[in-house]
């Protein structure tokens, strides 16, 4: 007698019903397709949208644009991998159709083996503690910013401990489906900042515009955007997550590209008018290249409010990996309140650490973001969807390792071509990238901690260099040597050396 996976038993196996041929599987409660999609745009768009137009400096508007447009394609592609990858273990495998705390590693397991998820495991929490870090920072410098425009100078390492605190509550709630309402604002937030930056960007272009520096197109340095790109596109990590919440979880390959059009469509205006606007006279933030005052403090507290509650979800699969790692209570009490604020506390320690925002960005996107946004779910699908087509037709559910012949014959050959061109992508622009960032920050563009320049400034007459003073707000002035603003005396309102070091130097 062979018996099939729902344990009906049959002689012979050819009146057993088909492994595969089971409805989806559907969550009592969850998220729709459209939530879901608003969803992934508050978590994904927001910190790297200040970023792009910086990004399209080294490879021009033309091959800027034609490098966000590819980026958004492929994420949103190796995007409907995982659902993909997700759907086939919830068919298969009955323990993922209820709470699972950890979906990716999950995908891991079962496509290669345990010592596979167990390094995606590991590059999970880097991701998502590299993304808290540069979010940290960037809330902290833009709510400094915005206290210093009204004469409320805090230091700029308190300020980053104060956010944490701020955001620690949020972060003790469950799973995604939880706090859905949070992801959704934040989404609302970036599509204003969307328009603000746009309107800023032309309110400047008169002034600007005219005697922008465009340098020449360096193939070689249009590598160096790649990790601004990649972190701008690649909320991977958190994507099982969410699709795990859904009512219908075998629809989120439809809220992966809804919601990657809405990115491309907020993406692409902001890096053009940016570029177009003030050339290389941005630092890694566009934000302080808005020379309009109430546009800048508009722009700044809506990022602001983005980078608050889309942490919220970037903490999540942190904080349940380390929770299943030290087997500690799934339920709401001590071990869990004690746990997150240990993770948010070390968080706040390192982004006080390493204090340079663009080029930390560029290297958590040019190295573990592009793991799992691109390398992780191209493997994983490899195998799993291999697997299911020759399994699919059989009784008997089996485990044991996919063969590289295996997979080559039961993969559709447009399929391979494709993954593999994406490997190849995510390999070299990733190590090049990567590579980039790790020498701008340790060498050309390394900043102290900024806990040790707070200790020198109490030793010394002089500004933090943290923050802008004088009362109002400060700009990265425009032209090729940065000294041009709509105000008259430009060295009080232009951002100085150091004030623009703290932004990192842009591309």
């Amino acid at each position: 007698m062979l018996k099939t996976e729902n344990g009906e038993s049959t002689a012979n196996g050819s009146s057993a019903t088909s492994l595969y041929s089971q409805s989806h599987h559907k969550n009592a409660t969850g998220m729709s397709f459209l939530v879901t999609a608003l969803f992934i745009v508050g978590e994904t768009a927001g910190g790297g949208l200040i970023a792009l137009p910086s990004a399209m400096v080294a490879p021009g508007l033309y091959y800027g644009t034609m490098l966000i447009v590819i980026g958004a394609i492929i994420c949103m592609y190796t995007g409907v991998l995982l659902s993909e990858n997700w759907t086939i273990l919830q068919l298969r495998y009955s323990e993922y159709r209820v709470h699972c705390r950890k979906p990716y590693p999950a995908m891991g397991l079962k496509a290669i083996g345990p010592r596979f998820s167990a390094l995606v495991s590991f590059t999970l929490q880097l991701t998502q503690f590299g993304t808290a870090v540069v979010f940290i920072l960037l809330g902290a410098k833009n709510c400094s910013f915005l206290l210093a425009a009204v004469s409320v100078e805090i230091n700029f390492c308190a300020m980053i401990f104060i956010v944490s605190l701020f955001i620690l509550p949020a972060t003790m709630l469950k799973s995604p489906k939880d706090f859905w309402g949070a992801i959704v604002m934040a989404m609302i937030t970036t599509s204003m900042a969307v328009g603000f930056i746009i309107f800023g960007a032309l309110n400047d272009k008169d002034l600007c515009q005219p005697i922008a520096n465009y340098p020449e197109w360096n193939p070689t340095k249009s590598f160096m955007c790649f990790g601004t790109i990649m972190f701008s596109l690649g909320g991977h990590g958190a994507f099982p997550n969410i699709q795990h919440d859904m009512k219908e979880p075998h629809r989120f390959k439809l809220s992966v590209i809804l919601a990657y059009t809405i990115i491309a469509v907020m993406y692409i205006p902001v890096s053009l008018t940016g570029y177009y606007v003030y050339g290389d006279a941005l630092t890694d933030s566009v934000i302080p290249s808005l020379q309009n005052p109430f546009i800048q403090s508009a722009v700044n507290i809506l990022i602001t409010l983005h980078v608050v509650l889309a942490l919220i979800i970037v903490f999540n699969p942190l904080n349940q990996e380390i929770e299943e790692f030290f087997k500690l209570s799934h339920d709401f009490g001590p071990s869990r309140i004690i746990s997150r604020s240990i993770i948010m506390a070390v968080v706040a320690f390192t982004a006080a650490s390493v204090p340079n925002f663009g080029v930390l960005l560029d290297l958590v996107g040019s190295s573990t973001i592009t793991l799992m946004a691109l390398v992780y779910p191209v493997i994983f699908n490899l195998f799993l969807a291999a697997s299911y087509n020759l399994h699919k037709d059989q009784t008997l559910k089996t485990d044991r390792p996919l063969t590289l012949l295996e997979l080559f014959i039961y993969t559709p050959k447009s399929k391979l071509i494709m993954n593999v061109f994406i490997l190849l992508i995510a390999t070299i622009g990733g190590f090049y990238a990567s590579y980039t960032a790790a020498v701008a920050m340790t060498q050309t563009e390394f900043r102290e901690p900024c806990y040790i320049e707070m200790v020198r400034s109490w030793t010394r007459e002089g500004e933090d260099p943290f923050i802008p003073h004088h009362g109002h707000s400060k700009y990265a002035c425009c032209g090729p040597f940065k000294n041009i603003t709509r105000y008259e005396n430009s060295a009080e309102y232009c951002v100085d050396p150091l004030m623009k070091a703290s932004f990192g130097g842009g591309h």
